[in-house]
């Protein structure tokens, strides 16, 4: 689990912002839980913190968890996320 910024790269209805965590990861994506609708195609950006550099990606998928949440599935453009936590436990 990686803590992270998910914030949304053009205007949805608003502002959309908030630190969240990460359900699961790889370096060509990232599931994480949201308090937002998001629908695919959006496009968002994730800042992991203190684990490395923003990524660009695209909402793949939106789904609504058991509470007030949703997991979103996401696909980064330029490929492989260079995240410390993925370099220790060497993702592919």
């Amino acid at each position: 689990m990686v803590v992270v910024r998910l914030s949304a790269l053009a205007d949805r209805r608003g502002e959309v912002e908030e630190q969240t965590y990460t359900d699961n990861l790889s370096s060509g994506g990232v599931r994480v839980c949201s308090l937002h609708r998001w629908q695919p195609g959006d496009q968002v950006k994730v800042a992991p913190v203190d684990q490395g550099p923003p990524m660009q990606g695209e909402v793949i998928y939106c789904e609504k968890s058991d509470q007030a949440r949703f997991f979103v599935g996401l696909k980064f453009h330029r490929g492989r996320a260079p995240w410390r936590i993925l370099q220790r436990y060497g993702s592919h």
